[in-house]
């Protein structure tokens, strides 16, 4: 995979998570203490994020590393999601087995 690709699918991810938190770019910047640019550039795949930056933006977005650079889900996201889904009721577990195999089946 080239680099320019590799760089704007990992600034798709932090911009998908960054809205699935509902959290601007200005407010991820404050909370990375860097520039809104920075942010920009990022999600834009215009430039490579720094290794001690990639830690504070998997800290706030709350995943790994693993997924924002490769987009796979380490073991223990999985796991959270799994424990979410055994906290529902059977009904609200029985609706989530159909979409997944609607999804699957697409």
């Amino acid at each position: 995979m080239g680099n320019e690709k590799l760089l704007r699918e990992i600034g798709l991810r932090i911009n998908a998570r960054r809205k699935e938190l509902g959290l601007t770019q200005e407010q991820l910047a404050e909370k990375m203490e860097v520039s809104i640019q920075m942010i920009s550039n990022l999600e834009l795949g215009k430039k490579a994020i720094r290794p001690e930056n990639l830690v504070k933006i998997c800290d706030i977005l709350g995943v790994s590393a693993d997924y924002i650079l490769r987009g796979s889900r380490a073991d223990w996201e999985i796991l959270g999601f799994i424990e979410k889904y055994t906290r529902l009721p059977d009904a609200d577990q029985r609706f989530l087995e159909i979409l997944a195999d609607r999804l699957l089946n697409h």
